[in-house]
């Protein structure tokens, strides 16, 4: 918390050093007093709003509490993020002014004199004004992510082909959602109502969910049974936990008390109608041919624990039988599923394409896919698919920018050829 607050306030020095610059000639020596004060006092309360802001998370948790902690921490990833990229420009001109000084030891005063009389307004207040510019965009992009885009709902429809699926499943339908997070949808029913009727307008035959229907507590659950136990499949309804079901964020009084949370967790996907496979896998039989759907516990990177046992889940199937496989986090497609087991289809959620970036047809960025290459969207590595979504919800930014929150309807139909 002491690191986070002093990387604040010398984000703020910096700020103020650049704010400061741009107003020298343009105000009064009175305005500039009241623009110093007001400055000083949003910094404070920012500093401030951190330290019960921290307070806060360690606290049993509270619906109401917890939407002001998002409200919080959006507006203060709006007002920080700009000034993080404003830095740069700043710091710049003290990397040039240093240079000059050092210049003029070795060169002489003089000449270095002259030129920066030419040069130093232009520059400083150029490279101020850039930073300012820059900075804006985002600022702009993260408010207008936290009111409008975060439930800006969008259905993605793809066709997948596989030469060894079996013709009585060819047409099979799929709808994959992932992420909910429900502690971040305090107050927002109606809109997850909409999310819900949206899935049920497909008429899946199946519904995925991968994991991470809560923040960390299983009373987020709470007043949401009726309207997310609406979703409907022909088929079945199949489920996996993520990594904040574990409630491994959270700082509990006693193992049995952080365990007794795990299993209200898992009683809720069954009280949703969703069959929990943790570390299991399902046969689904259409006259004489089975697919099977596994389902593993959060396997991932560290720092994220690895409760998933592949080879569990997997036993007892047959070799030719066709797999589709339920697993939180994309990493592990890479570490034990690709081309290491027969599971033609991985489904995927956990980075939510860190609900900014850019996911515009075959344009795809994000700062997330420095840690997850495969971080969004469908990936082909010879026969085998991962489909990796975004998610419903969101988590600690309010809001999304570039990052729609997703349903993704995957139909699965047979190839003879290869993939």
């Amino acid at each position: 918390m002491l690191l986070i607050l002093l990387i604040l306030l010398i984000t703020d020095l910096f700020f103020y050093k650049g704010i400061r610059h741009l107003s020298n000639h343009r105000l009064t020596v009175k305005q500039k007093k009241i623009l110093t004060l007001l400055f000083w006092a949003h910094s404070i309360g920012f500093l401030a709003g951190t330290l019960l802001v921290s307070k806060w998370m360690h606290n049993d948790y509270n619906p109401a509490v917890q939407r002001r902690i998002y409200c919080f921490v959006g507006i203060l990833l709006a007002f920080y993020v700009p000034k993080f990229l404003f830095i740069p420009f700043n710091f710049s001109e003290d990397i040039i002014r240093f240079s000059s000084m050092l210049i003029i030891r070795i060169v002489g005063k003089r000449k270095t004199e002259e030129v920066n009389n030419n040069l130093k307004i232009t520059r400083i207040t150029f490279l101020t004004k850039a930073g300012l510019i820059l900075a804006a965009i985002p600022f702009v992009s993260l408010i207008y992510g936290m009111t409008s885009v975060k439930f800006n709902f969008r259905i993605k429809k793809i066709n997948l082909k596989f030469k060894n699926l079996p013709e009585e499943f060819s047409g099979l339908s799929i709808v994959h959602i992932s992420d909910l997070h429900i502690g971040s949808l305090y107050g927002h029913h109606e809109k997850i109502v909409e999310a819900v009727k949206m899935i049920n307008s497909l008429s899946p035959d199946i519904i995925c969910f991968t994991g991470d229907i809560v923040n960390d507590f299983a009373c987020e659950m709470n007043g949401w049974f009726e309207i997310l136990g609406k979703m409907e499949a022909r088929i079945g309804k199949y489920s996996i936990l993520g990594n904040h079901d574990y409630g491994d964020y959270h700082y509990w009084s006693s193992d049995d008390e952080k365990m007794k949370n795990l299993e209200m967790i898992k009683q809720a996907h069954h009280r949703l109608g969703f069959k929990l496979l943790l570390n299991k896998s399902i046969t689904i039989t259409r006259q004489n041919n089975s697919i099977a759907i596994i389902g593993v516990e959060n396997w991932g990177k560290p720092p994220f624990a690895q409760y998933g046992d592949l080879d569990a889940a997997c036993k007892g199937l047959k070799k030719s039988q066709f797999k589709i496989l339920l697993s939180h986090d994309p990493s592990h497609w890479d570490a034990e599923v690709l081309n290491k087991k027969d599971i033609p289809l991985t489904l995927s959620g956990h980075t939510h394409g860190m609900q900014f970036g850019v996911n515009i047809g075959k344009i795809k960025w994000s700062p997330i896919q420095l840690k997850y290459p495969r971080w969004i969207g469908l990936y082909i590595e010879g026969e085998q698919l991962l489909y990796v979504n975004p998610g419903l919800g969101y988590i600690g930014y309010p809001g999304r920018v570039g990052i729609s929150p997703e349903i993704t309807f995957l139909e699965l139909n047979r190839k003879a050829a290869t993939i």
